[in-house]
């Protein structure tokens, strides 16, 4: 068989007038393929939505498009198209918080206390609850995503992540922009305060003129309130300097917790117990004291009654004795006492 004619008589495809052959055939497919295939999946995927809890910002991603922000979409919007190969970044549209406690619930894992402090230099232990919201303007919000959506943030597991990567990405922009902030404010606020002002028994531990002075009489909740105010006063104007605007809003932070460390407050738990031995003997002297008043008035009634001794010994006999001896061989016969 002549293959040589067997091949020149198989069909070809006529593109412009010319045939092509097999290889040509085949590049033009992959090449179509190749433009086809990401236009679908960009189409597919410009359309977005929001949740009730999120904004979107989105930035422009096309092939020939810039990285500038497009648009942005308010929370529980319907479908929108957002563009070719646009790139969404999604925040946090309710109100949030950021817990600092030592009890393992808090937005970093295990113990997590800001120790700061007094102004006697003891050590305390501040827990508490840092509450916003995220600015939803507009303007406000492309700013702030101009700042912070465009770089990455180092959590306390030490990953870096974006601040729209989800919770993770939110919690590890909190821990490395903000969270610096509230601990900087706690620590100006409880260094004008002495231990015993903010924890009452921290005075027990305390030497006053000398001599260790019990808890009482010293209102430590007000102070405590005191130390809140003035970090809500602060707050809002440290965050605004450091994030360069008013990217959050309805700042407040609630103390819920002062503790001493572990060595002063085993010192005070130690100076409580002596504190209660106290009282206790106190309450014993005070006991022998009335006791020694009580039988001082009792002898004095007998110098005056001699027999209403006499009686009162009679009522003290036990009631098996049957007879009672008082001596100098007499005896008294006790039947049917």
């Amino acid at each position: 068989m002549d293959t040589k004619n067997v091949r020149s008589k198989l069909p070809g495809v006529r593109f412009g007038g010319m045939r092509l052959g097999r290889g040509r055939r085949l590049l033009l497919v992959v090449t179509a393929l190749a433009v086809v295939i990401p236009a679908i999946i960009g189409a597919i995927g410009g359309f977005t939505k929001t949740n009730g809890g999120e904004v979107a910002v989105v930035r422009n991603g096309g092939w020939l498009d810039d990285n500038k922000i497009r648009e942005v979409i308010d929370p529980g919007s319907s479908v929108t198209w957002s563009g070719w190969w646009s790139v969404v970044h999604r925040y946090p549209a309710q109100q949030r918080f950021y817990t600092i406690t030592s009890t393992g619930n808090g937005d970093r894992t295990g113990v997590d206390v800001v120790t700061v402090p007094s102004s006697d230099g003891v050590n305390m232990g501040i827990e508490g609850t840092f509450y916003f919201n995220l600015n939803l303007d507009h303007n406000v919000l492309m700013e702030f995503d101009n700042k912070f959506g465009t770089r990455q943030f180092r959590g306390a597991d030490g990953a870096m992540r974006n601040a729209w990567d989800g919770d993770e990405g939110w919690s590890s922009f909190l821990d490395q922009i903000i969270r610096p902030v509230i601990d900087n404010d706690l620590r100006e606020q409880v260094n004008s305060f002495r231990c015993a002002e903010l924890v009452s028994s921290c005075a027990l531990v305390q030497n006053q003129g000398g001599k260790p002075q019990p808890a009482g009489g010293q209102s430590s909740n007000g102070n405590i309130a005191k130390v809140q105010n003035a970090i809500n006063t602060s707050l809002q104007q440290d965050i605004r300097s450091t994030l360069g605007g008013d990217y959050l809003t309805n700042i407040h932070f609630n103390l819920s917790r002062v503790t001493l460390p572990e060595s002063v407050q085993a010192a005070v738990d130690k100076a409580q117990a002596a504190y209660a031995q106290v009282s206790e003997s106190q309450a014993r002297v005070s006991q022998a004291q009335a006791d020694a008043q009580a039988n001082e008035a009792r002898q004095r009634g007998y110098n005056a009654c001699p027999a209403c001794a006499q009686i009162d010994v009679m009522k003290a006999i036990p009631p098996n004795v049957t007879v009672y001896a008082p001596g100098a061989n007499a005896s008294v016969p006790l039947t049917g006492h």
